[in-house]
């Protein structure tokens, strides 16, 4: 298997090359809440949209979450307060109208019992709550979603979502993490496959089991230990190399020097910017 300097030096190529669009896909699927969801609901629409980003498009998730929120009459169910003061069956009709949730009993159900952890976590009631609640550490956030809170958290407390839905929220809401590398490696479909295209797991992981995910997601934070990368940050570039279909990364290489150099010097920031 390739280890060490190698596998840095492409994964930063990559990274450069998502920075110049290289990669194609510039659009994700989060997008669609970009000058929809003001920057105060953001938080409370990101998370609770994020609750049910399990075995789906998550583009034409997105994509529902923005047209419920952009229905004055749907707008509600993104505030978790109001999620506990309507019926359950009004929350299934109003999910289920703008296809945010797919399965008429399981999603609202799963909406519901998001929307009450997050309201059970401070007096606020909300997600900013929340996060002030575990000091905007990852660990002590893990602790209260992933463990001791589990069951009020489902698919949201599983390690892919969970730490997928860390990005975005410093991504797109702007939170700053105490400890943001221990965000780990959203180990999806796609970044299986790149991350054994890099050779830094054998094609065992393909198969996904949540052992090998987990494997796969350790083999990043070893990697990139060290580096100016947090395992999360190569998450898109990767994502988007393996739906590209693998072009050649020193091809790419080439591609994205020739496009900073028509722009004249770029100062980085140590760190990848895979929305940029």
């Amino acid at each position: 298997m390739t280890t060490g300097s190698a596998v840095l030096a492409r994964v930063r190529d990559l990274v450069a090359a998502h920075r110049e669009s290289l990669l194609g896909g510039e659009v994700m699927p989060e997008d669609a809440l970009v000058a929809v969801v003001p920057p105060e609901d953001l938080l409370d629409t990101l998370t609770l949209g994020m609750s049910l980003n399990y075995q789906r498009d998550s583009y034409a998730l997105w994509r529902a979450v923005a047209a419920a929120y952009q229905d004055p009459g749907s707008r509600w169910v993104f505030t978790p307060a109001l999620v506990l003061d309507r019926t359950p069956e009004d929350l299934a009709r109003h999910l289920l109208a703008h296809r945010v949730a797919l399965q008429p009993n399981r999603h609202p159900e799963i909406w519901r019992r998001v929307a009450r952890g997050i309201a059970d976590s401070s007096a606020d009631g909300d997600v900013a709550g929340l996060l002030t609640s575990a000091g905007r550490d990852i660990a002590r956030l893990g602790d209260i979603v992933r463990v001791r809170r589990k069951p009020e958290f489902p698919y949201l407390s599983g390690p892919k979502i969970f730490n997928y839905w860390l990005y975005a929220l410093e991504q797109y809401a702007g939170v700053r993490w105490t400890s943001r590398e221990l965000i780990t490696i959203a180990p999806d479909t796609h970044v299986i496959q790149a991350t054994v295209r890099l050779g830094l797991c054998g094609s065992e992981v393909l198969e996904g089991s949540a052992a090998h995910r987990a494997a796969v997601a350790g083999t990043w934070a070893e990697a990139l230990a060290g580096s100016a990368l947090a395992p999360i940050d190569v998450h898109t570039p990767l994502w988007l190399w393996s739906r590209a279909g693998f072009p050649d990364i020193a091809e790419l290489r080439g591609a994205a020097a020739l496009a900073g150099a028509g722009r004249g010097t770029r100062k980085g920031t140590g760190e990848a910017d895979p929305w940029g």
